[in-house]
């Protein structure tokens, strides 16, 4: 029986990218060890099927918290931004619980093995969206050339979902944290503190971000103990592109020394010509290397 699971979750429109986060993972030797299980947000029968000979599970994804329904009807891969809260309720036979975004895959397997051992004894395994050559952590708007208003994304996530003045300053300017890939163990207290923030951020606010401010919430205001760890654990791309190592053909951190990215994220989307490469595959951009040139290529999984 295996004890660890990934998870993730996919609609009919995110099928490609999630065969190819599947593909990513199970090329390591070492992925025999670990389950992997998909939520369904509205895949076919035909892609279920195809996917179900690649994993260990398959279930739909519910509304685990009540929603009002003009909010999200016809979009349940919304459901995303509620179910990851619940994952043990899912799937109930695992210890401990890494979710990777649809939209992200692994290029390294042993930031597999760090997010693991990174929710041992209750802790949240978790990246913050700062680090070398962020030029920009939040936002001001300046008035008057003296006063600023805030603009940072989570204390206007946490203003829209009327959380109350006090706690959002707490995270006006706390370091972002993404929420597309983490880890927590199935007996974590971090369950229940973030299900209980998610209840009150979906309340007023978007569902879409509601769980992410939820997390900040529950690490920021709650102090759920966290391991942070470094950015090659959740690599946004569409906050610092990564660098390619013609070497040993694989994508790296920009700056010295070059980390090895462990997991491309491709989170809000890279885009060319109003073309998302997320939805194309054939859309590539250029990128520097670490041999000092300059190339074409696309940021999603090949194998």
């Amino acid at each position: 029986m295996k004890k660890n699971v990934i998870v993730s979750l996919a609609d009919s429109n995110y099928f490609e990218l999630i065969e190819e986060l599947v593909d990513s993972i199970k090329r390591f030797k070492e992925s025999s060890e670990v389950a992997i299980c998909i939520l369904d947000a509205g895949l076919t029968d035909i892609q279920i099927e195809k996917l179900s000979k690649k994993v260990d599970e398959i279930k739909p994804a519910a509304w685990d918290i009540e929603v009002p329904e003009f909010k999200v009807k016809g979009k349940e891969w919304l459901k995303s931004q509620v179910s990851r809260a619940f994952l043990p309720n899912y799937f109930p036979n695992y210890k401990k619980y890494l979710w990777i975004d649809g939209d992200a895959w692994v290029n390294d397997w042993n930031t597999v093995e760090l997010l693991i051992k990174a929710c041992d004894n209750g802790k949240l395994g978790i990246t913050q969206t700062v680090g070398p050559g962020y030029k920009i952590t939040s936002r001001v708007d300046w008035l008057f050339g003296k006063l600023a208003i805030i603009k940072s994304q989570n204390f206007k996530h946490a203003i829209k979902s009327k959380i109350g003045m006090e706690k959002a300053r707490k995270l006006a300017f706390a370091p972002h944290i993404n929420i597309g890939v983490f880890s927590l163990e199935k007996n974590s207290p971090g369950w229940k503190i973030w299900q209980k923030n998610l209840e009150t951020t979906l309340k007023a606010g978007n569902i879409f971000g509601s769980e992410q401010l939820a997390i900040n919430m529950s690490v920021y205001i709650d102090d759920l103990e966290t391991e942070f760890l470094p950015l090659k654990c959740n690599w946004l791309t569409s906050n610092l592109l990564p660098k390619f190592d013609e070497k040993n053909q694989t994508f790296v951190e920009p700056y010295l020394p070059n980390y090895k990215i462990g997991i491309m994220h491709l989170a809000a989307g890279i885009w060319q010509d109003g073309k998302d490469m997320r939805n194309n595959k054939d859309i590539k951009i250029e990128i520097d290397t670490l041999e000092n040139k300059k190339i074409i290529k696309s940021l999603r999984y090949t194998s």
